[in-house]
């Protein structure tokens, strides 16, 4: 399984940006599909999952700002990122789930500039 992460870069505070992430494979073949972040010295933190029937699950500090969903494609999963603050600033990692392992993508940075 292979993940490509994009949508990064850099944003004003109060902007938005939208991370794509794109499995090898169908997005159904997993347990769940999400995204993670690490911001320099912290360790890496949930932000946002999605289930295979469409449950998603959010981090409190991120709820209400942040949403992830499916694109039309099979393969894709975005998160759609508004009212972005300074704080939010990470590298942001997409990571699938298995019953049989997890799997994650390189990484995209997202630098919130206040």
């Amino acid at each position: 399984v292979q993940l490509q992460a994009s949508g990064g870069g850099l944003v004003q505070s109060g902007g938005s940006l939208r991370l794509s992430c794109t499995a090898s494979g169908s997005i159904f073949s997993f347990v769940y599909m999400g995204w993670f972040r690490q911001a320099p010295g912290a360790q890496r933190e949930l932000v946002a999952t999605i289930r295979g029937g469409g449950l998603t699950n959010y981090a409190d500090s991120m709820r209400g700002r942040f949403t992830i969903y499916r694109g039309s494609a099979e393969n894709v999963v975005y998160l759609q990122m508004n009212s972005l603050k300074p704080e939010d600033t990470a590298v942001y990692y997409c990571k699938a789930s298995r019953s049989n392992g997890d799997y994650w993508g390189q990484g995209t940075q997202v630098t919130v500039s206040s």
